[in-house]
């Protein structure tokens, strides 16, 4: 992906997989990739655990000015492929955008048309694999940057490493990098 001068980023996910933390860690790992304004904000609502939800990232090359939620992404980030018809993750999503979704389906067999540049990454069976999990449910947050990494270049899991690094304890933090490594290897990109 060419840097654009802003690129806007809406996560969706389930009520405690994380997407608020991811949206976060994306900004922080865009910030050391060198973009100037970067912002994430949760969307909250009446959700709870394993309801609905999204959170917004925004990354700009200069100041941002603007701190609203996202309605016109141009990427989204589906912690859950099922989120893709219950939530229409899709919705506001021009041609051309990056959908990057934690689905053992490949690409093409996700049905999404409208020109949209899609990946896939099979996150649940990196997290199941490794047993990150948190309270018993396995957590593909983390993992999911290592696609958004593959897919778009935004980012490199040098900068992913590093936010996990500082953001969980040194255990933690290397079974969380092994994630996002193991999901960066097994993206697969349709455009």
């Amino acid at each position: 992906m060419t840097r654009p001068e802003q690129i806007e980023i809406r996560w969706h996910g389930r009520g405690g997989q994380g997407a608020v933390t991811s949206a976060g860690m994306l900004a922080e790992a865009a910030y050391y990739a060198g973009f100037k304004g970067v912002s994430s904000a949760p969307a909250f609502g009446a959700e709870r655990r394993g309801a609905p939800v999204t959170a917004s990232t925004r990354l700009a090359n200069a100041t941002l000015r603007h701190f609203s939620q996202v309605e016109n992404p141009d990427m989204v980030v589906v912690l859950e492929d099922s989120l893709l018809v219950t939530a229409n993750a899709v919705n506001g999503l021009g041609a051309k955008g990056y959908v990057i979704v934690n689905s053992h389906l490949a690409p093409e067999e996700l049905g999404l048309s409208n020109g949209f540049r899609i990946a896939t990454a099979d996150a649940d069976s990196v997290a199941e694999e490794i047993e990150l999990r948190v309270s018993g449910v396995i957590m593909v947050n983390t993992a999911m940057l290592g696609a958004v990494a593959k897919a778009t270049g935004l980012i490199t899991l040098e900068h992913i490493e590093r936010v996990l690094n500082h953001t969980f304890s040194p255990k933690a933090a290397r079974k969380n990098i092994e994630a996002a490594r193991m999901t960066y290897e097994c993206t697969r990109c349709a455009y």
